[in-house]
């Protein structure tokens, strides 16, 4: 139904609730798109919506947000990591919440995950076929944010969140033969990014990772060129849903109240989306 049309998920850590919401929407006016490439939160939250398990993201996140390890400064000095990643891609997906491998590995649809390479500083894609077995590493490699979680090594590489190199992939959907691409975002209209501070703390961090300190000193730019270039595209090529305000869920955000308004948002903003969505689709 969908031929070329790719779905493009940005990240944002906790605002990534909205993008939940959104792909909630989706799942259940069977809106599944040939091609989805997401990074950090956005491509967890791809996981489930190929999968079909609907409703499962709302519980791994706004369910398990209070949980004392899901988000733990305490975990951050003792562990080096302020999200729980084992509980988040280990007892989450294959105990507590369990993800339906099957289905997922059945589903037709090709699932591109973005990560970022700490030697070169350059995005680093990872397609679903390809790496059937190793699909949580890679979603937690792409969820690992400098400073809050450790380096995942991976395939001769050392990889950390791909909203560093790539934050909103659409040219590389295109680059993949998609001709129009469904963005959602989980900023506002009108937000761009304020120039990189703190380089002399990551530079102490990752002093032997020069790629990874200029490509997050170029984050800024490279989001905002994205941005323009987004909003530069003609509306038959790129269908945006993103929040119509300024959100006051943060990246590391964990009060339920505050998150389930935001999943709530991003479900009606799809749904108001819905017969505009449905035209553009079919044009």
């Amino acid at each position: 139904m969908f031929n070329q049309i790719g779905l493009v998920l940005e990240g944002g850590g906790m605002r990534g609730v909205y993008t939940a919401g959104v792909l909630e929407y989706f799942l259940e006016n069977d809106f599944i798109f040939p091609y989805v490439i997401g990074v950090s939160a956005g491509a967890c939250n791809a996981a489930s919506y190929l999968s079909r398990q609907k409703g499962r993201n709302k519980k791994v996140t706004i369910d398990y947000s209070s949980h004392p390890d899901y988000i733990s400064y305490k975990n951050l000095f003792r562990k080096g990591q302020l999200f729980g990643m084992d509980l988040i891609f280990d007892d989450i997906p294959n105990r507590l919440v369990p993800f339906d491998y099957e289905t997922f590995h059945n589903t037709k649809e090709k699932f591109v995950i973005g990560t970022t390479d700490c030697l070169s500083g350059s995005p680093v894609y990872f397609e679903k076929n390809e790496h059937k077995e190793n699909v949580l590493t890679l979603l937690r490699a792409s969820s690992s944010l400098p400073l809050m979680a450790p380096i995942i090594q991976y395939d001769d590489r050392y990889l950390l969140d791909g909203g560093i190199a790539d934050p909103i992939p659409i040219k590389k959907s295109e680059s993949d033969g998609n001709k129009k691409n469904v963005v959602v975002l989980t900023r506002n209209p009108g937000y761009r990014k304020k120039k990189f501070k703190g380089k002399w703390l990551f530079k102490r961090k990752y002093r032997e990772y020069e790629g990874l300190i200029d490509s997050l000193e170029n984050r800024p730019e490279q989001y905002n060129r994205t941005i323009d270039y987004i909003e530069q595209k003609d509306n038959d090529s790129v269908f945006v849903i993103q929040p119509t305000s300024p959100m006051e869920v943060g990246r590391i955000e964990r009060n339920p109240k505050k998150l389930l308004s935001l999943y709530k948002h991003g479900y009606n903003d799809a749904k108001k989306a819905h017969s505009r969505l449905e035209e553009w689709l079919h044009k």
